[in-house]
Parts: C-alpha cells; structure tokens; sequence
C-alpha cells in the first residue's frame, strides 16, 4: 500500500487480466457471445459494489473501442463498463441486424446481456440490480427496446441515434410498435417503471444522412418504419415526442456539429451518467 492508499500490490498474472481493460469472456450462458470489461482500480480496495455501465456496440460490432472510451470515466467515477459483443451472423452468415430488434425465432438477445450482466456480478463487486445503459447507432435501437421490456433493471438509459425506432404504441406490431409485446416476449411493458428510469436521447445535430436507414426491402426494415421521419435526428425527435405523451420525462441532447459518430457524442453521454450517479 503506498503512502496515499492506492493498492501498487503486483498483481499474479490472472488477477492482471481481470482488471483494467479485460480481455473478452465467452458469455456461460451462451458462447456464441461474449463481453469485454473495463474495471477500475478501485475495485482492488472497495468494500461497496460499484455502479455498472453497459455499452452496446452497432452494427460495426466496435466493441472494445466503446469500452476503451469510456476507460476514463471508468476510474474517475468508480464504476465497471461491460461492453458485450453480438457477433453478426448467429444464425444467418449475412445478418447484420437481429441483436437490435431482441429476439429473433428462440433467440433472446436481451436475455443474453441480462445473464452476462450475472455472469458479472458474480466475479465482481457490482451493483447489478440497477445498471446503467448507453448504446449508438444499432446499439441505441438495442438500447430503448430493452429499456421498454426490463426499466426495473435500469438506473439510467441513454439512447444514441438510433437509426430506426419503435414507438410507445398499442396500435402497431413490433418492432415500429408495442401492440404484440406480450405474445413476442412473454410480459407487458411497465410504464411505472419506465417513467422511473432517467433516459437520455442524444444524436449529433448534423447526423442527417439517410442512406442506411431508407431501405424498403432491406433486412432490418418493415412498412411503417419511415412514419417517424426520414433521418436520426427526425426519428429520435419523435421518440422524444412519444415518450413525453406517455409520461416519460427524457432529456433530449443535440450535439452541434456532430454527424453520425458515436465517440463524438461520448462527453455528453457521460455528463449525463455523470449527473445520474451524482444523484444516487
């Protein structure tokens, strides 16, 4: 222990590995996925779980770069980041998309973050009840349709331009809708629990593009999917709009000069997390 209480104990190599950037672990419940860690050098010393962040990747599957952004804010605030990894192609050598929208045939994707989410809380000293959740681009789809089926699980939600949304809505089929929830995931979506989670939508201003996100016919589209506007900015505006109708007091951030890139939205995610954590 030196003189100002840091741990400079050398560590045994597989301890190593468990701390600061981890490399990735098969996930036990299913190892056709993975997930990666940063953990602070406070957790050597803690004797209190520390808070934790999940960071999920978009279709580019940049896992460990997520992970590595947010390694700063890791050991400023005390708190482990679990980046996991949904490989493309589970099923299908060409899909790109299935991991956003949850479930696909059996496959239950946001029942493989939750027991990754397990996996870690039973190695490390965190507080697993209620994690905190950012997600860009396909990681922001992923990231407001979790939040819609386990808010009880969430501290806080921050939802980075997604490029297609599903609304708050009875009338229309999932994923453009909520109508069939209950048949596609087997329980109903808790308003009073999701109006208890602070959520953030944040996209760059100028993320306007609309080449990727415009495609009738493509994999990951279905008719409807354009009724919320035809750019990040217009869609995420509208999710704003939908939330706020069914009580759902989230904070709307629009980056100046900032397009469709995730790191540059990073500070303003932080801030956000950075309020929340401040608040517990």
């Amino acid at each position: 222990m030196s003189e100002d209480g840091a741990d400079t104990r050398v560590l045994d190599p597989e301890e190593f590995y468990r701390n600061g950037a981890t490399p990735f672990v098969a996930c036990q419940a299913d190892q056709r996925f993975s997930y990666a860690l940063h953990v602070p050098g406070t957790h050597r010393t803690t004797t209190s779980p520390l808070p934790l962040l999940v960071v999920v990747h978009g279709t580019a599957r940049t896992a460990e770069r997520y992970r590595d952004a947010l390694a700063g804010f890791a050991e400023t605030h005390g708190c482990v980041v679990l980046a996991p990894l949904f490989p493309a192609g589970i099923g299908d050598p060409d899909d790109l998309h299935r991991f956003k929208f949850l479930v696909h045939d059996d496959l239950r994707f946001d029942r493989v973050l939750l027991a990754m989410v397990d996996e870690v809380a039973a190695r490390y000293r965190v507080d697993a009840d209620r994690f905190l959740l950012h997600g860009f681009s396909g990681g922001g789809q992923f990231t407001h349709r979790f939040l819609y089926l386990h808010p009880e699980r969430l501290a806080a939600a921050s939802v980075g331009a997604p490029g297609r949304v599903t609304m708050l809505d009875p009338a229309r089929p999932w994923w453009i809708g909520t109508a069939d929830v209950a048949d596609r995931f087997g329980r109903e979506i808790d308003l009073d629990a999701l109006r208890r989670v602070a959520v953030q939508l944040v996209v760059g201003a100028d993320d306007v593009e609309t080449w990727e996100i415009n495609n009738p016919g493509g994999r990951n589209w279905m008719p409807g999917a354009d009724a919320a506007g035809t750019t990040r900015v217009a869609r995420l505006r509208a999710l704003h709009a939908n939330l706020a109708a069914h009580g759902v007091d989230a904070r709307l951030d629009l980056v100046p000069g900032v397009g469709h890139q995730g790191a540059r939205v990073l500070p303003t995610v932080e801030r956000f997390f950075a309020d929340v954590l401040a608040a517990r």
